[in-house]
């Protein structure tokens, strides 16, 4: 069999930059917080409930997307997606109030919601014509893309440039970058790489609209395994460096590198997961990450040191990896879905998991220890576990 043809192999290479440039863009305005709040005259209380109104928007327009992506296809709503929400972001720099900052932060957290299920469709769209696994290294690319955004950003409050010119710069580069991209992204209906479907017509998913209840479950599953890798994500982003400042008494540059584990575990474990998933299947490649999630952070609470707690960290990040792609890669081929919807539910179940981790966690510890509320890192890989034959079977190997 032959390889993939230069027009996939440049669609694969669009795909990619929109993950890296949808990365990038968010992780941009994150270092410029702390001017954003000093410039408004925040207090903690408005300043927090300003920045919830982003996962809030993701919330309310995330279920929008499926029917986005069958209206206007996923290359079109992932790259425009991707300039709406650069012109949304630059709003952030002229926000004279809270609440101006707050809306303005609610209308891009509900366009990131869109173009992530579009920019994934997508990917699974190219991945198809790959005939083996890819989309872990678009996830892992947008990893890549938020520490250069962060990177990015964090020079700009570094040399004082001012707000509106650094966000305005990154809106006009990474809206380039995606229109470019636009150009080489796949053409035609969403389903036209999908294995025909006896009885249904055109050979595509067209008859296959009535929902099973074996459907239903699995995508109920496929929802839970995605918030299993929201608690594993927010642990490292949201506790990690609070554990290990408080709990352990690491000083502040060491207690951020919890953080730093996790990220770089997990961004290798994307970049390089998807020749594991095509040696093992999705399945396995689950469970054994639910493994090394359990274990990893079971012996980081059970003997508490700032050498264990990194390690632990590190290993959650490496055995999360794949999940959260594979989950949406599983839900993207159920049947019996109309196009996106399976995709569209997992990527928003996954956010009610990021959403509502810090305060369950934080609600544990404030009644047991952080240590105990870590504990909730442990029992979302025991549910990979249990749970992660509901991933994709291991394929034939393609002969490419």
């Amino acid at each position: 069999m032959s390889g993939p043809s230069p027009e996939v192999r440049r669609a694969r290479g669009a795909v990619a930059a929109v993950f890296l440039t949808n990365g990038a863009l968010f992780a941009n305005l994150i270092p410029r917080y702390p001017q954003i709040k000093a410039d408004l005259e925040l207090s903690n209380a408005a300043y927090g409930t300003a920045l919830a109104a982003f996962p809030a928007g993701a919330l309310v327009a995330g279920l929008l997307a499926g029917a986005l992506i069958a209206r206007f296809r996923s290359a079109r709503v992932a790259t425009l997606g991707i300039v709406v929400l650069a012109v949304a972001l630059l709003g952030v720099s002229v926000a004279p109030t809270a609440l101006a900052l707050a809306v303005v932060l609610f209308v891009g957290g509900g366009v990131d919601a869109v173009v992530d299920v579009a920019q994934n469709a997508h990917g699974l769209r190219v991945q198809r014509l790959y005939r083996r696994s890819i989309v872990n290294s678009f996830h892992g690319l947008w990893s890549v893309g938020a520490v250069a955004g962060g990177l990015m950003g964090a020079a700009a409050a570094g040399l004082a440039v001012p707000l509106p010119l650094h966000l305005g710069v990154s809106a006009a580069l990474f809206s380039a970058v995606a229109l470019v991209a636009a150009r080489f992204l796949l053409p035609g209906p969403e389903d036209a790489e999908r294995q025909p479907v006896p009885g249904g017509p055109d050979g595509a998913r067209g008859g296959r609209r009535r929902i099973s209840g074996t459907t239903a479950l699995s995508l109920a599953v496929l929802g839970v395994l995605a918030i299993c890798g929201a608690l594993v994500e927010d642990a490292g982003s949201s506790w990690a460096a609070v554990y290990l400042s408080g709990s352990l008494g690491a000083d502040a540059a060491t207690a951020g590198l919890g953080f730093v584990a996790l990220s770089v575990a997990m961004t290798v474990g994307r970049l390089t997961g998807d020749r594991v998933v095509d040696r093992f299947g999705q399945a396995a490649v689950g469970r054994a990450g639910g493994v090394a999630v359990a274990v990893g952070m079971g012996l980081a609470l059970a003997v508490p040191s700032v050498g264990t707690t990194l390690a632990g960290f590190a290993l959650a990040g490496l055995g999360v990896a794949t999940l959260v792609p594979g989950a949406m890669a599983a839900a993207d081929e159920l049947p019996g879905l109309p196009t996106g919807a399976g995709l569209t539910v997992v990527s928003w179940l996954l956010r009610i998991g990021f959403l509502l981790s810090p305060p369950l966690v934080g609600l544990v510890a404030d009644a047991a220890g952080l240590r105990v509320g870590l504990l909730t890192v442990v029992l979302a890989g025991v549910g990979m576990v249990l749970l992660g034959g509901h991933l994709a079977p291991r394929r034939p190997p393609a002969h490419l």
